[in-house]
């Protein structure tokens, strides 16, 4: 089957390119950014990598809240429904991500009890899985999202297999971390004990003698130099030299893995589980995102038809929205493919579809905010960047991937 119509297809690869692939570069970089593009057409993320507890917070998402958020693997979309907004739009670029969130709001309306939710999303590897999507979820799909899922990959397995052999194990970011469990097992790491540590002063100290030195290795710190190789975390080249600034990528590695493994319990950092097992832990007091914890699945079923998906670009949709209509803007990184010309584009519909007080987060690979000097002043002045409350944001983000979080208010 194919995923869609060639026309739809075609579609898809132009707006991803035109995002991704910048203007007036040599061929070798736009050769790189096509390759990203390429590898974008797939699934990246399985889970998204950005704290919903730091986003809710920050939003201060509550019932009057209109939100639009960029969709990536749709954790964070549901959870916001813990909040209880208005109403949810989710938009991607990405056809896998968006047959992804449309599949996770099918399987919330329509699994009969939070025991195979859990099971489908946060165990993800049970055969048991594709009979309950064949027995309760698959007809309630619309056809796009059928066919993705019922299609083969370019493995020739079907993409709904998956969740029959652990899901976040697959997607870009999927083989990113295991290559990484790869390199650990060459070179005789156990990263379980990070996640059986007691404390986080234990935490520590295995990260510092076993994990901290392997960043000092003559091919690590090569291959970290390749912007191929962090195309598994969803960065594209663009975004390389603002990750590493002036900086070796090794040691920005080093940094943020430190986090990700010091500076939060294990006990209650569903991204160390990930990063470290390549998965969610099966007890059942382990950590999980909002919207799979078992004490909200009936909100969130209550809540799910708040929730729409689009694939769609976000500039664009947002161009058809009325004056004033929303109030809360998710961008996770994408701000950082973008050319001045289109953070331009971005904030002028942002601040006309606005209302007073309206909040706007996003993320960067690099640690500042990336707006002034490239938004046009006279857009820029009417928001107030919370710096104070970025940095804390980014301080208590448990993803611990990018170098800041950022908050805008209008004023």
């Amino acid at each position: 089957m194919q995923i869609s119509t060639p026309q739809f297809a075609a579609e898809t690869q132009k707006k991803v390119e035109s995002a991704v692939v910048r203007k007036g570069v040599g061929m070798g970089t736009r050769l790189l950014d096509q390759a990203f593009t390429f590898a974008f057409r797939g699934l990246v993320y399985a889970q998204i990598w950005e704290d919903p507890a730091v986003d809710m917070e920050a939003l201060q998402v509550g019932p009057d809240s209109r939100v639009v958020a960029i969709a990536s693997g749709g954790c964070n979309v549901l959870s916001y429904l813990v909040a209880d907004p208005d109403r949810i739009t989710a938009i991607d670029l990405n056809t896998a991500h968006v047959a992804l969130n449309k599949l996770k709001l099918a399987s919330a309306r329509h699994l009969p009890d939070y025991a195979l939710f859990r099971r489908f999303f946060a165990e993800a590897d049970s055969k048991a899985n594709i009979e309950a999507y064949k027995t309760f979820v698959a007809r309630h799909l619309d056809e796009t999202t059928r066919r993705y899922w019922e299609g083969r990959d370019l493995t020739g397995r079907r993409r709904i297999n998956a969740f029959g052999k652990n899901i976040y194990k697959r997607g870009l970011l999927g083989n990113f971390i295991g290559i990484a469990h790869l390199l650990a097992k060459i070179y005789r790491i156990d990263l379980s004990r990070i996640l059986a540590a007691n404390s986080v002063e234990e935490q520590r100290a295995v990260f510092e003698a076993e994990m901290a030195p392997v960043f000092d290795r003559k091919f690590v710190r090569w291959l970290t130099e390749q912007p191929a190789s962090l195309f598994g975390l969803g960065i594209p080249p663009a975004q390389f030299d603002a990750l590493a600034g002036d900086q070796p990528m090794a040691e920005v590695l080093r940094r943020r893995l430190a986090k990700l493994a010091c500076d939060f319990e294990v006990s209650d950092n569903y991204f160390a589980w990930q990063a470290f097992s390549r998965g969610y832990g099966r007890t059942p007091d382990c950590p999980l995102p909002p919207y799979l914890q078992a004490e909200n699945w009936q909100t969130v079923r209550n809540r799910i038809d708040r929730v729409e998906v689009l694939h769609a670009n976000m500039t664009e949709w947002l161009s058809s929205q009325a004056d004033a209509s929303l109030d809360r803007y998710v961008l996770l990184d994408a701000q950082d493919w973008m050319t001045d010309a289109q953070l331009d584009d971005l904030w002028r519909q942002i601040t006309r579809t606005a209302s007073s007080g309206a909040r706007v987060l996003f993320r960067t690979a690099a640690e500042p905010s990336l707006l002034p000097g490239r938004v046009d002043d006279a857009l820029l002045s009417r928001w107030t960047y919370h710096a104070d409350a970025s940095l804390d944001y980014t301080r208590r983000d448990r993803s611990s991937i990018y170098g800041g979080v950022h908050l805008y208010e209008l004023k």
